[in-house]
């Protein structure tokens, strides 16, 4: 039996990515609307009510928008933009997250995809916060840095069209230096963190990859954790995912840098521990368009159709 899918907003940067890993699959058949009722609002309703699943690629408002539209109590919802990202009443989607994740997505009709900037530093502190090497009101901050590609269709007419007038040069940049991105909040919640971490994300010159940083001062921490036992609760914490890794601590000392790009086209998380028992640098490695978006996305699909976790990753 297949399931019958629709894209909300296949033509963006991460429906397109959807669309691809899934194309050719035998368990899902795609739904599209036609593109001279595009703006057809009830042909649009139409689709959102007639699927198995919608995957919801568009900005915030018009995901709301969608989301009412729905009134299909059989259709499952998997929203990529931030709009539910912290509601009570949706999964959030993030499979590795916990124990118990896979279930709540997989019995909800509404997931909100994480963001990617969000999936690193979850994945990198969660595990310490309830283990209590991170204590839950400690100031933490992440640095992060992706391709350009995360930022949507402005950021990479930035980066690419030369003929758009925002167009630049830069090889990196900074942004969101007024400490108010959209990502703070699932950060935070997430992570189970009683403040808010102080976030500093930028964006270099390749289309898609990143790395998201999360420093841990150990010894100004004081509650005796060394680099062993925050590796160790790691490796324990994600011991048998598919998706998500844990460098041995062995191969960590052995790299001298870490390419953002690494792991590019997959639906991979690779965590790193380096450092020393005074202070940890915590990194993880992940496609900001895979496992940070559209990876994710195929993923939440597979659970809340009950179908191969992994069909269509990798």
């Amino acid at each position: 039996m297949t399931s019958k899918v629709f894209i909300d907003g296949e033509a963006g940067t991460t429906g397109l990515q959807i669309r691809e890993r899934l194309e050719g699959r035998r368990d899902i058949e795609l739904v599209s609307i036609d593109p001279d009722k595009r703006k057809d609002a009830d042909e649009r309703k139409r689709l959102l009510n007639s699927v198995d699943a919608v995957v919801l690629c568009l900005p915030d408002d018009a995901a709301r928008e969608a989301v009412s539209l729905i009134e299909n109590d059989a259709v499952k919802v998997i929203d990529a933009s931030t709009a539910y990202r912290v509601a009570p009443d949706w999964a959030y989607g993030f499979a590795e997250m916990s124990k118990d994740q896979r279930g709540r997505i997989a019995a909800s009709r509404r997931i909100s995809n994480p963001g990617c900037y969000p999936t690193g530093f979850i994945a990198l502190t969660r595990p310490l916060v309830q283990a209590g090497l991170i204590p839950r009101d400690w100031a933490l901050s992440v640095n992060a840095v992706s391709g350009y590609s995360g930022g949507g269709k402005a950021m990479i007419a930035e980066f690419e069209n030369e003929r758009d007038p925002t167009y630049t040069r830069a090889p990196y940049r900074i942004y969101a230096m007024a400490q108010k991105h959209k990502h703070v909040p699932e950060m935070q919640k997430y992570a189970g963190l009683a403040r808010a971490p102080i976030f500093a994300p930028s964006v270099g010159r390749y289309y898609k990859g990143m790395i998201v940083e999360a420093p841990l001062p150990l010894a100004a921490i004081g509650n005796g954790s060394k680099l062993e036992d925050v590796h160790g609760v790691l490796t324990q914490f994600y011991k048998g995912e598919r998706f998500v890794t844990v460098a041995p601590l062995a191969e960590s000392a052995a790299l001298k840098t870490l390419d953002p790009e690494g792991l590019n086209g997959t639906n991979q998380l690779k965590l790193f521990v380096f450092g020393h028992d005074e202070e940890a640098r915590l990194v993880a490695l992940l496609d900001n368009l895979g496992k940070g978006a559209s990876g994710a996305a195929v993923q939440n699909l597979n659970l809340v159709l009950g179908l191969d976790e992994d069909a269509g990753l990798d």
